[in-house]
């Protein structure tokens, strides 16, 4: 079939898997251009199948020799139908990682429900032993209990009064004005119960107990803060809530670990093109402003440049990891520089819908989430005749 992108809202339903393919490649070829990691050598990535938890298995497989299991959704396709994107980026990189002589293994399942996990602790003791490095990048808007079967939903809202600020369309350009009515204490428990540290603790409790779990083993889950235009929305917000859930989770795992000298993190990423931001009123318009910024500067970061420089600089530089005042891991430094942010802000108090592309990166941002999907990569025939049923090699 010919696969076209359909939009719908912040989302697109279908994927291209030749452009998808040809995005995963780039980050492989971007992780084999750089030095070898000193890295790990076993890596479990939950949440494997795009963004950061992607950019881990790359960097981890590309840039180190690891063997890498990835835990991700089902979403396979057929002939009449297109899988995820998840999926295709799935497959690519495990048929590049056999190319290359490294072991790969995908689960499939929802990586919230105890079924999942105890599949995953066993392929690891089957095929790998144990594993020093366990990735957690997960980002859903739903989760389902495993112990009482209570489904949570997520919400994108502020915290005790309604707020108010400029969001764009970014299909159109159109800038508009946004109201987004406060969470309630329900809507706060519930983000908090599928975006916070409660899975992620689960996953150590059950490698830990399964015996896979290496000694010195790290393991690291994402965050972000961002400027002080996306407070209210984001880190002051429901999801906010959320986040400092998931730091408190890493601190707790920091100590549970430390008995065999693991070490738990929470990473601070910056601000970038994905699923789950775009979804987020104001900050697609907020990153439109900060790609042209970076970009100026010669200091944008893309997910791949990010994990890379994350390996590299932070987790294995063969000393200590640095770490801010309360023991979180900052990839989002060049984000806040005062120079980045200053002119940022001026961008933002001057933008409307007649010269949004003059002063942001809108038409990098509308490119970015397309190619999230597979779409608009380079050097793909997007009037080409392709098959959507594309299998995992080594899927669980």
């Amino acid at each position: 079939m010919i696969i076209k992108p359909r939009t719908r809202g912040f989302i697109c339903t279908t994927a291209h898997p030749v452009g998808c393919a040809a995005q995963v490649q780039a980050q492989i070829d971007y992780v084999k251009s750089k030095p070898a990691v000193q890295g790990p050598k076993n890596v479990l990535v939950i949440g494997a199948s795009t963004g950061y938890g992607l950019a881990a298995r790359i960097t981890a497989a590309f840039g180190a020799g690891a063997n890498t299991v990835g835990v991700y959704r089902p979403s396979s396709g057929s002939e009449k139908r297109t899988a995820s994107a998840g999926w295709y980026n799935s497959a690519a990189f495990e048929q590049a990682a056999e190319a290359a002589g490294l072991k790969s293994f995908s689960v499939t399942g929802d990586a919230f429900s105890t079924e999942t996990k105890e599949k995953t602790v066993e392929l690891i003791r089957s095929e790998l032993g144990q594993v020093d490095l366990v990735v957690y990048s997960v980002a859903s808007a739903r989760r389902t209990d495993p112990v009482t079967g209570e489904v949570y939903n997520s919400t994108l809202k502020p915290l005790g009064k309604p707020y108010t600020n400029k969001t764009v369309n970014f299909h159109t350009g159109e800038i508009s004005e946004v109201t987004i009515e406060p969470a309630t204490e329900e809507e706060v428990r519930s983000t908090v119960a599928v975006m916070g540290g409660d899975d992620w603790q689960l996953w150590i409790d059950a490698l830990e107990q399964g015996g896979v779990l290496a000694d010195g083993a790290a393991t690291i889950s994402f965050s972000y803060i961002g400027s002080d235009i996306t407070q209210a929305v984001y880190r002051e917000g429901s999801i906010g809530k959320a986040k400092d859930h998931l730091e408190a989770t890493a601190l707790k795992l920091n100590d549970q670990l430390a008995a065999k000298n693991g070490s738990a993190y929470v990473v601070v990423s910056k601000g970038l093109v994905t699923q789950s931001s775009s979804a987020i009123p104001v900050v697609p318009l907020y990153i439109s402003a900060l790609y042209k910024v970076m970009k100026e500067k010669g200091i944008h970061e893309g997910c791949i440049e990010q994990t890379y420089r994350l390996f590299t600089d932070r987790l294995y530089t063969g000393g200590e990891t640095p770490v801010d005042e309360v023991g979180r891991i900052r990839i989002d430094d060049w984000e806040l520089r005062e120079d980045v942010q200053a002119e940022v802000a001026d961008i933002w108090n001057s933008i409307t819908s007649d010269n949004i592309y003059d002063l942001t990166d809108l038409h990098g941002y509308r490119r970015e989430f397309f190619q999230l999907f597979g779409f608009e990569t380079d050097g793909v025939d997007y009037e080409a005749d392709v098959n959507p049923d594309v299998k995992v090699p080594h899927s669980v």
